[in-house]
């Protein structure tokens, strides 16, 4: 992950040559930001996916919860591993960061729940949001997903992962 890290950072400098533009995007885009932004897309992809594949069978808000159930346990171990780079697995430390990183993810489901159901049985925003390419469904799932990804980074840094002061 460093190499293809250092990589983009190599990349992103090609076209940014002023010095102190450059600073600011390595201090916004750190090693940790950008492993948390490659793990949270593909977690919202295998949420989208499972999503997509559910909602031809369930309800929109059963086939949301199972879409959940699994791009949480893939997000719980990518951001173990390689995001917040936590190495123990003491039961004790697993079973709280599995506590708390579930809790935090049921309370970002619940507002995803609410989202959709306002923004879909409430006020039929998936009317005015199909295309021939997406449904309005998926869009709104979309932008619940970015919501999602952000407030999931915030309980993550600051609670279920934090690095203990030495």
């Amino acid at each position: 992950m460093d190499k293809l890290f250092d990589k983009i950072n190599g990349f992103i400098a090609r076209f940014v040559h002023s010095e102190k533009l450059m600073a600011l995007i390595r201090k916004v885009i750190s090693k940790e930001m950008f492993l948390y932004l490659l793990f949270g897309v593909l977690t919202t992809v295998v949420n989208l996916a499972v999503f997509s594949l559910g909602n031809k069978a369930f309800d929109v808000l059963v086939s949301n919860v199972v879409a959940w159930i699994a791009a949480v346990t893939f997000a719980y171990i990518t951001n173990k591993l390689f995001v917040f780079d936590s190495k123990s697995w003491a039961a004790k430390i697993v079973l709280k960061e599995v506590a708390s990183f579930t809790a935090a993810r049921l309370l970002t489901l619940g507002i995803e729940e609410i989202g959709l159901v306002v923004m879909i049985k409430w006020l039929h925003w998936n009317e005015a949001l199909t295309t021939s390419f997406i449904s309005g469904e998926m869009v709104i799932k979309i932008i619940l997903a970015v919501i999602v990804v952000i407030l999931n980074y915030i309980f993550s840094k600051l609670i279920i992962f934090r690095k203990k002061a030495e």
